[in-house]
């Protein structure tokens, strides 16, 4: 057996200078907060990645977030999503899709008055920063608060994942500073340990502060706008008070308990200042939602114990993978990205919704979820062992399954679309990309047959069979029918997305996704009794067969063919994808090899590095799986936090990047049914791979 405690300790996180790149995170999956070098948010302007993007530098905020918190600007125009909707011409008839928005309108400047829908409606509702938790250092008692860590030194950091605990230490004004920083491991709830003579000697206290949410598409909080909310300080005792917050129509509160010490609000708006006499100070926050009360039945104690027991039977339970041994050098790498992939999808990727890009971190495209990411997020839950934590965010489809079914009414389709980009209520966001993606749509299937793997006698099959079966019948009614064979017609977009959408069609990935998300459906009805689809059959019978040029598959089967750019996703068709049909594996392994010789890597994204990995895997080829994963190009860099940006601070953190290696290793590990061999997608020779605990992909 693995010794696991070794395993996951000796990647144990260890930063000794500040940079604003660098963040830590605790949480439970639906809420996280996020810290600097001091263990706390103590420096907001130091990680700001507003300031970072205009000078060209990375960024990471530190922010407090949950699933549950979430906020809409004022619409006084009433916009709808119908005002920002545009006709197409399809065999079906006129389809409306709400395109009027795009990236190019996002970057500034004056709005067009055709694109003012769009712009509301994409950035509405935007996921809530609910505040910053922080120390106040001073030199002395009536001096100016430090702003930034350059006073600091001597700073040392680490998080030991196999507890969930943040430890830093630094010394300011001569004095050492120690704080101990945790997450509860169920509620909104973060609590900390501040340990240092500061404290006492009125140098340091605890400051919070309650921004404003922002529009920006990825921005998190505004400063400048004091007036637009509220924060009323009420129930202050000596160990407590409640600070309830207003901000336009959302509400919630926040709730505080300390050991010893007296709070009030400072000269500055929406922001208060705990401060004690002694050396030692403890604090209990909790976050909850309007109608709830937060609870502070416990101390910081008993929350470090909850979080060190939780994160134990974490790392004890699913699946686990030791690479000691091995000559090639890159294993050591490749382990520590492994170990700290698993703690950040746990904490940002495990909640009761879909995640946003950036987790529960930064937000990201207004925090919004991003549907075709999900499966990178969560798939591999299952894979390695730990269903749980993938179904928990499966239920919110349900909730949101009569959206998808209107979307899919109005343009002329049977059953559920679900959309590309959404809050937790599933509106569609507009965008001249997102409303016209289609890998989205198999995967609830996907996800819930891994999960099926993992737990074969539960009561899945039923609960989800409506959404099996309308997901399957928007797809059975989205193809063409032209002279027998079934294609995916315009408009669309393909995973790869920069093509046009009104020209593209039978893009290679989705074709084979299609067949496949077909296939689990039919398995679906199966499993509850029922015969197998005649009419889906036909079509999975009758889809047209990807397009190939020069004994290579391309992208789309139309002109241009294949750009060299962004995501490799015709790779996905076998791989991502299992078996199938339509899919030639030698004309994949030819075409394999060709983007790996032939890509523009540096516009490629974190997850299309383990694309190439499964597909390398599934071909027979695990020295190019290996080479895939651990590709030295820019955005497949793992910082010493395991995050890896992609585009600067505009996208300083990208978990589908995480979840993404998670889901290549479980299947280079663990196989497949039928696969041949032990671990096959790991060479043979300089590699020794130990594991346990996997599931194996179909």
């Amino acid at each position: 057996m693995i010794d696991r405690k070794s395993l996951v300790r000796r990647h144990t996180v260890r930063l000794t200078e500040p940079d604003p790149a660098h963040v830590l995170t605790v949480g439970n999956g639906d809420f996280a907060y996020t810290a600097d070098i001091t263990g706390m948010q103590s420096f907001p302007a130091h990680h700001d990645q507003s300031a970072a993007m205009a000078e060209r530098r990375l960024a990471v905020n530190t922010a407090t977030m949950s699933t549950w918190g979430w906020h809409a600007m004022p619409n006084p125009e009433g916009y709808t999503l119908p005002d920002a909707m545009t006709e197409h011409n399809t065999v079906r008839g006129t389809v409306s899709y709400p395109d009027k928005f795009g990236i190019a309108a996002m970057m500034g400047g004056d709005l067009p008055e055709e694109m003012r829908a769009g712009a509301w409606l994409s950035a509405n509702p935007q996921r809530l920063d609910l505040g910053r938790i922080g120390l106040l250092l001073r030199p002395s008692p009536d001096a100016a608060p430090e702003t930034g860590p350059g006073a600091l030194r001597d700073t040392e950091q680490c998080l030991d994942l196999w507890t969930g605990t943040i430890s830093s230490h630094f010394t300011y004004a001569g004095q050492e500073a120690r704080v101990t920083t945790v997450a509860d491991p169920e509620r909104a709830r973060v609590a900390f340990r501040i340990e240092s003579e500061l404290l006492a000697d009125g140098l340091a206290g605890v400051v919070l502060r309650f921004p404003y949410p922002s529009d920006g598409f990825f921005q998190t909080s505004d400063w400048t706008a004091p007036e637009r909310h509220r924060t009323d300080l009420d129930e202050v005792t000596d160990t407590g008070c409640v600070l309830r917050r207003t901000v336009d129509d959302t509400t919630y509160s926040v709730r505080l308990s300390w050991s010893a010490g007296v709070v009030g609000p400072t000269r500055n708006p929406h922001e208060y200042l705990l401060t004690t006499d002694s050396d030692t100070l403890e604090l209990v926050a909790s976050f909850s939602p309007e109608g709830e009360i937060p609870s502070l039945d416990d101390d910081f104690t008993s929350l470090a114990q909850a979080s060190a027991a939780h994160w134990r039977d974490f790392w004890t339970s699913g699946a686990a993978i030791d690479f000691t041994g091995s000559a090639d050098p890159r294993a050591v790498e490749l382990e520590r990205r492994v170990v700290l992939s698993q703690y950040l999808t746990a904490v940002n990727c495990s909640g009761a919704l879909p995640p946003q890009e950036t987790g529960l971190i930064t937000n990201s495209w207004h925090g919004k979820h991003h549907l075709e990411m999900h499966w990178w997020h969560a798939a591999h839950f299952a894979t390695w062992g730990r269903p749980e934590l993938l179904e928990r965010s499966l239920d919110w489809y349900l909730s949101i399954l009569p959206e998808a079914r209107a979307t899919a009414q109005r343009q002329h389709y049977d059953g559920a679309r679900w959309p590309k980009q959404t809050g937790p209520d599933g509106r569609e966001s507009p965008s001249d990309i997102g409303v016209f993606l289609i890998w989205q749509q198999p995967h609830p299937l996907y996800l819930l047959e891994l999960l099926h793997r993992s737990r074969p006698e539960s009561e899945l099959v039923t609960r989800f069979a409506e959404l099996v079966e309308d997901t399957a019948a928007f797809m059975v009614s989205f193809v063409e029918e032209r002279d027998g064979t079934y294609h995916l017609p315009a408009p669309l977009l393909p995973a790869q997305e920069f093509y046009d959408a009104t020209t593209t069609e039978d893009p290679t990935f989705e074709l084979a996704y299609w067949w496949w998300g077909l296939e689990i459906a039919q398995r679906w009805r199966e499993r509850t009794g029922r015969e197998r689809d005649k009419q889906w059959q036909r079509v999975q019978d009758g889809l047209a067969l990807p397009h190939r040029r020069d004994g290579l598959y391309t992208a789309i089967a139309t002109e241009p063919y294949l750009k060299r750019d962004d995501h490799p996703a015709l790779l996905c068709a076998l791989g991502f994808v299992p078996s199938t049909p339509l899919v030639d594996p030698g004309v994949m392994t030819a075409t394999l090899q060709d983007v790996r010789a032939d890509w523009e890597w540096n516009s490629a994204w974190g997850w299309d590095f383990p694309v190439m990995a499964m597909t390398a895997t599934r071909v027979g080829r695990p020295d190019l799986a290996v080479d895939a994963l651990l590709m030295d190009t820019p955005k497949n860099q793992y910082l010493p936090t395991g995050h890896t940006p992609q585009i600067g601070s505009l996208l300083p953190v990208y978990l589908p990047s995480n979840g993404a290696l998670l889901a290549a290793v479980s299947l280079m590990a663990g196989g497949w049914d039928g696969a041949d061999g032990e671990c096959p997608g790991f060479p043979a020779e300089g590699w020794t791979v130990r594991h346990e605990g996997f599931v194996p992909w179909p």
